[in-house]
């Protein structure tokens, strides 16, 4: 099977299921293919610090989930947290405990600056690892 494909399949079915956990659809989803292959979650929540502004969930290969809150001027989304974890695939469960601790104002899974955790490329790895997270 072509690498590409297996790598697009596995990431659709992360996305979905870490959406799944967080009680929205893959429809609340859009995803980035080029290097470094990226998505944007948007989730229903917002963070006490900031009640008035949208949050979502972003997820890179190269440093994994972070939660940002929009701009109301349609600027670039300001991250407030980074998934503190070693790998870009943490399981889904991990990335929904992240956002409700974020939302219930706790940040024990988060860190304030970007973790370089893979090298972008490799998506036949990175397929695997998607995979794996979801089992």
């Amino acid at each position: 099977m072509d690498v590409e494909f297996r790598f697009h399949r596995a990431l659709r079915g992360y996305l979905a299921a870490t959406a799944g956990h967080l009680g929205v659809g893959l429809e609340s989803c859009t995803v980035d293919l080029d290097l470094p292959t990226s998505a944007y979650l948007a989730v229903n929540r917002r963070l006490p610090e900031f009640p008035d502004r949208d949050l979502a969930l972003l997820w890179d290969e190269v440093h994994g989930w972070a939660a940002a809150i929009e701009t109301h001027s349609g600027e670039d989304l300001i991250v407030v947290s980074y998934l503190d974890t070693t790998t870009a695939t943490p399981p889904p469960q991990r990335v929904a405990r992240f956002l409700q601790d974020l939302c219930a104002g706790r940040s024990g899974l988060g860190r304030p600056d970007p973790p370089g955790l893979r090298v972008a490329g490799d998506h036949a790895v990175l397929a695997r690892d998607l995979d794996a997270a979801c089992e």
